[in-house]
């Protein structure tokens, strides 16, 4: 099982299920209420994949969409945020990839993608 996390600024009603309805199939999933966990599934390459939103990550203006499943449209947390945010136009943001469950975070960076461009911050 593989996954995928991004975080998406002020999420709005239907912005996940437009995105990704392009780039899975199969897609089951009813986001016209962003403010309580979503679950959802579609489909990839025949595999099934698991589609979770948690909202208020990191605060209330961010979600939390969880991505799992043998197969996934995106070879990396980055790509899929890329991907987000040229569909939704809204800050996204996501691990650079090289933290390990169990190290501190405190000096953590994350991508940040926005009008601004891409460029790694601390969260706060």
């Amino acid at each position: 099982m593989q996954d995928l996390e991004i975080y998406i600024r002020d999420l709005e009603p239907n912005q996940v299920s437009q995105w990704l309805e392009a780039n899975v199939d199969n897609l089951a999933l009813d986001d016209t209420d962003v403010t309580s966990v979503i679950k959802g599934k579609a489909s990839y390459e025949g595999a099934s994949l698991r589609i979770t939103l948690y909202p208020g990550a990191f605060g209330k203006r961010f979600t939390s969409l969880v991505l799992e499943g043998e197969a996934l449209p995106w070879g990396s947390d980055l790509d899929c945020a890329r991907s987000a945010w040229r569909a939704m136009d809204t800050e996204i943001r996501c691990s650079p990839g090289d933290w390990k469950e169990g190290e501190p975070v405190e000096d953590e960076k994350w991508w940040r993608l926005d009008r601004r461009g891409e460029h790694k911050v601390v969260w706060n």
